[in-house]
């Protein structure tokens, strides 16, 4: 194989690495996060509790391994992942 092939794959491999461990729910919470839903928005989009989306957005946060802290917002955290996993967007041939 061509090594720039072989290379794009594992950076794209090593880049989604930090939401594989996230359910498919979880993923579309983030999805909705990064959007810049809140979580009442996003507990009516999905028709669930407020309550249960912030349990799914604890999730995250845990999954990711972002503690609480004073210098981060774990939301904005979690949203940088997110963003940082999706796959870049392709270019025309030259």
């Amino acid at each position: 194989m061509d090594p720039e092939v072989v290379s794009q794959l594992l950076t794209r491999h090593s880049r989604d690495e930090p939401l594989a461990a996230l359910t498919l729910r979880e993923r579309e919470v983030l999805t909705l996060m990064a959007e810049g839903m809140s979580n009442l928005a996003i507990a009516a989009r999905f028709q669930v509790t407020d309550k249960a989306i912030g349990k799914h957005t604890n999730n995250i946060f845990a999954k990711l391994g972002l503690s609480p802290s004073d210098d981060h917002n774990r939301r904005v955290m979690a949203v940088l992942a997110y963003l940082q996993a999706a796959p870049a967007p392709s270019r025309p041939p030259v």
